[in-house]
């Protein structure tokens, strides 16, 4: 089969197309023939190395790609599932050495794949399952009940935009950070309040908030001061990394973890209602043939996407 993958880290230059041998779809498993894979921050972070200490004992080739969609074409033996062989379906993939989702063919457990949202493309399909799992992660975390607040940085990019619309759906009120050319974006999302994206974005919560938003979704690194967007023992669920924070006036700062769902299968299939209900919009901003993942990479990491880059096989 074809895939995208890393034999040395470096930048979007080091993606090659290689062939593989197909996987077969183990007891527990299905496999799917994928048409499309979402392109995420976290496949740069594999491609361009930092993922290479937990890789030490796995010789490359290395496949990125967390997200796929397409068609199941194998259901392994004894396997428990809604799934049959011509189903479109999603899935989260975690990868690692040669299983990623940048593939012809990926083999997923059962629990980490579910039907593809009815009406929509698996272009479409492809940035719902780590991507909507992340956003759904984040606001667990944090544990808000309806009628509480809580701040979303990056509101405008895919993760941000997930969570304001499932904040929503919980019945959160929603404060959102914007740049002037995102805020009719993120207000069609749903954000009941939109403040500048950047340094000015904690204290105009605050100003909308007096004492602070009792959560926070961090999609962008968190920093010292993001904290103050917070109230006194409020909490942060952070996405990303970024440089170390000492949590103050009893905040606490929780990492966002997206494996820790991988095989939340309700979690998923709820992610597709909810799709499918109209409550969570699946932006795709740019289709590329596989072929070309290295163009794919370099927007990304130039920044501005609004909604997933997809590579299509």
């Amino acid at each position: 089969m074809k895939a995208v993958a890393v034999t040395a880290f470096g930048g979007p230059e080091v993606l090659q197309v290689i062939s593989l041998p197909a996987p077969e779809a183990a007891p527990g498993q299905i496999r799917i023939r994928v048409t499309a894979a979402a392109v995420n921050p976290a496949d740069a972070f594999l491609r361009s190395g930092g993922a290479a200490p937990r890789l030490r004992d796995i010789p490359p080739p290395y496949v990125p790609g967390w997200e796929a969609a397409g068609v199941v074409d194998q259901v392994g033996e004894g396997t428990r599932t809604g799934l049959r062989p011509g189903d479109h379906a999603m899935a989260i993939v975690i990868p690692r050495g040669t299983h990623g989702a940048y593939a012809e063919q990926v083999a997923v457990p059962a629990e980490s794949a579910a039907r593809a949202p009815a009406g929509a493309s698996d272009a479409e399909a492809a940035t719902l399952p780590m991507t909507g799992l992340t956003a759904r992660l984040a606001l667990d975390l944090l544990g808000l009940r309806p009628g509480q607040t809580v701040a979303v940085t990056g509101a405008a990019g895919t993760v941000g935009g997930y969570a304001v619309q499932l904040a929503k759906a919980g019945s959160l009120h929603v404060i959102a950070d914007a740049s002037p050319a995102d805020r009719h974006l993120v207000q069609a999302l749903g954000a009941d309040i939109i403040v500048a994206r950047g340094p000015a974005m904690p204290g105009q919560v605050r100003d909308e908030l007096p004492a602070g938003a009792d959560g926070l979704v961090s999609t962008v690194p968190l920093t010292a001061p993001l904290l103050r967007a917070v109230k006194d023992r409020g909490s942060i669920a952070a996405v990303r990394g970024g440089h170390p924070v000492t949590p103050e006036r009893g905040i606490t700062v929780h990492r966002v973890f997206v494996p820790r769902y991988a095989s939340e299968h309700g979690k998923l299939e709820t992610l597709r209602q909810q799709a499918e209900d109209g409550q969570l919009a699946l932006r795709v901003a740019r289709a590329f043939p596989a072929g070309q993942a290295a163009i794919a990479h370099q927007i990304l990491e130039a920044g501005g996407t609004r909604g997933r880059l997809v590579l299509r096989f």
